[in-house]
């Protein structure tokens, strides 16, 4: 799957808001601002329930990689997510 539609799914997922659980919320870090060399995914099951955490890294900006985004893609559908959250930005690690 190329980059600009996996990138674009995923924003569409996120643009529904909340829809129940399960909730996958995904949150990039980096260096600085401009290049997220990694990607937290958080997976919620039901409300109340411990946060299930795995992380993907790369050298270059993370947000641009087609593999690490099409794999985000590949997470949140298997997972069957009700809902999807991406936490803005990029934070400073």
């Amino acid at each position: 799957m190329n980059l600009d539609k996996s990138t674009k799914r995923i924003a569409k997922r996120v643009k529904k808001g909340f829809h129940g659980y399960p909730q996958i919320s995904l949150a990039y870090f980096g260096q600085s601002a401009d290049c997220a060399t990694e990607v937290v995914v958080g997976y919620t099951s039901e409300e109340g329930a411990e946060i299930q955490e795995q992380k993907f890294a790369c050298k270059n900006d993370a947000r641009k990689d087609e593999t690490i985004q099409t794999t985000l893609l590949k997470v949140i559908e298997r997972a069957e997510a009700k809902t999807v959250i991406e936490v803005a930005g990029v934070s400073i690690v």
